[in-house]
């Protein structure tokens, strides 16, 4: 009975209800401290991103370009800017092939850039990289040769291009355009409009038969019009305003 009559007479003296009210004093301190350093660190016009450096050779993206980019897909503060985010946006650009990027205290985002090389068209409405992927972008007058063919077959195109055209260039010929049939057969255009038939079996072996056969056709005074390689042993041409011969 008397340690809960002390008890009582403490709870009734002023310094426990100074000692009570102190504390919910601080807490509420801590938690409006806290709520008022949230803010600011969120405060764009406090810690905005202030400078967004680009590096990486580029002909075709611009910095202004990324750095609009990337504050249109996080306008928030320095520490509030998701960096995977503002990443996916930079590589959804046309032009991007790989990005990196990261914060640099205070103010700093640096972005790291590899951009795409386009090596030919594919079926006209596309561009296609060195490794055989491809990508949408703009790219007018550029002289690069045409690939087509069916959907899915761009890296086997790409190959077989680059295969003739190692053939080819021994010659001083260029493939200005090349079509890859559905049944996986091969036509090419060269740079000196003749048009190459050449089916769809050893087709390296056929283009390097119409190579060493080349010399041989120069020598005509009638310009060829194609020449077809579907054959095991020989070919047949076709000259400029004549029937197949």
């Amino acid at each position: 009975m008397k340690l809960m009559a002390d008890k009582q007479s403490s709870l009734l003296k002023p310094q426990f209800w100074l000692g009570v009210l102190f504390f919910g004093i601080v807490v509420y301190g801590a938690v409006i401290t806290w709520q008022g350093i949230e803010d600011w660190l969120q405060d764009e016009q406090r810690l905005p991103v202030q400078k967004i450096v680009v590096a990486g050779e580029r002909l075709f993206i611009k910095d202004d370009e990324v750095a609009k980019v990337i504050r249109q897909a996080q306008p928030g503060s320095f520490f509030e800017l998701d960096v995977n985010k503002a990443l996916a946006a930079v590589e959804a650009m046309p032009w991007v092939h790989k990005a990196s990027l990261r914060k640099e205290w205070p103010s700093t985002l640096k972005v790291f850039l590899v951009e795409q090389v386009a090596v030919a068209r594919w079926n006209s409405d596309s561009l296609i990289n060195a490794n055989g992927s491809l990508f949408n972008a703009e790219l007018d007058g550029a002289p690069l040769p045409l690939l087509y063919g069916p959907g899915g077959s761009e890296q086997t195109a790409l190959q077989g291009y680059k295969d003739m055209q190692q053939l080819l260039a021994s010659s001083g010929l260029q493939i200005e355009e090349l079509i890859l049939s559905e049944r996986f057969a091969w036509q090419v255009k060269l740079s000196n409009d003749i048009m190459l038939n050449i089916g769809r079996k050893e087709f390296i072996d056929r283009v390097q038969r119409f190579v060493d056969l080349l010399p041989l056709l120069a020598k005509n005074k009638k310009a060829v019009e194609y020449v077809d390689l579907r054959y095991d042993t020989g070919l047949a041409v076709g000259w400029k305003g004549e029937s197949e011969s």
